[in-house]
């Protein structure tokens, strides 16, 4: 392992409170693509009209229609080894706690299990109008089914551009940032506000590790950068702690 790796071995095995916050990068290798990165039809829309309020009232069907193949898609990916990592490595520490940006729920799928879906997940639907909620299938959520009795239109449990977060999953991440030992920052621009505060405006003491192919907004503010894919990465940094332990 090169020095960057030990470093970060070193301060995971003296923690006990661990911080993870993943973006879409972590899930590219699960054959998902990065959240701006969706091609084909989607690619004469921009991604904000697929994904907020406004662009949902003005044609619900074409919003439907992509997060239909979204969710699709997240039924055919299979969980990388950077999300086993991760499970693995809950294992390892007292006090673990996962929030991710993602909402293909391939954290869970591999078996993690503190995790904090700060943008929500493709599991529900739920009404505009009222609190009435549904779950849809592998298939999606069929075209007639959008409208709700009340009036009220069925839209995707996630949060758009412009929606704050879940009050309680923000709350909790929030908290478990700011107790952290040491904060792992996994496959995400840190450009995608609130969720990227989480990094680094909460926790001035914490061991920050960025692991990401490309520089990001807090590659130059954080502790230690690890160039790399989380499946190349996160595999071996937990291979290395559990040897460090054994030891």
């Amino acid at each position: 392992m090169g020095a960057g790796l030990d470093d970060v071995v070193a301060a995971l095995r003296a923690a006990s409170s661990v911080f993870v916050l993943t973006g879409s990068g972590i899930s590219a290798e699960s054959g998902l693509p990065t959240f701006r990165g969706v091609g084909g039809l989607w690619r004469t829309h921009r991604v904000e009209e697929l994904a907020s309020p406004e662009g949902f009232a003005r044609d619900p069907s074409l919003v439907w229609t992509w997060y239909n193949e979204r969710k699709a898609a997240h039924h055919r990916a299979k969980p990388n080894a950077g999300h086993t990592a991760l499970a693995a490595l809950e294992d390892l520490i007292v006090d673990f706690t996962l929030a991710t940006q993602n909402v293909d729920s391939l954290h869970r799928r591999a078996g993690s299990r503190n995790v904090l879906e700060l943008h929500g997940s493709l599991h529900e639907a739920r009404c505009t109008q009222r609190a009435a909620r549904r779950p849809f299938s592998d298939d999606g959520l069929p075209m007639s089914e959008i409208e709700h009795g009340c009036g009220g239109r069925f839209r995707p449990d996630i949060v758009w551009f412009g929606e704050p977060l879940p009050h309680a999953a923000w709350t909790a991440a929030r908290d478990a940032a700011a107790r952290a030992d040491v904060i792992l920052v996994v496959g995400t621009s840190a450009v995608v506000y609130p969720a990227a505060a989480l990094a680094t405006h909460y926790n001035r003491r914490a061991f920050v590790a960025e692991i990401n192919p490309e520089a990001t907004a807090i590659s130059d503010s954080v502790a230690c950068v690890l160039r790399g894919t989380a499946a190349e990465l996160l595999p071996r940094l937990v291979g290395g702690l559990q040897a460090a332990r054994a030891r």
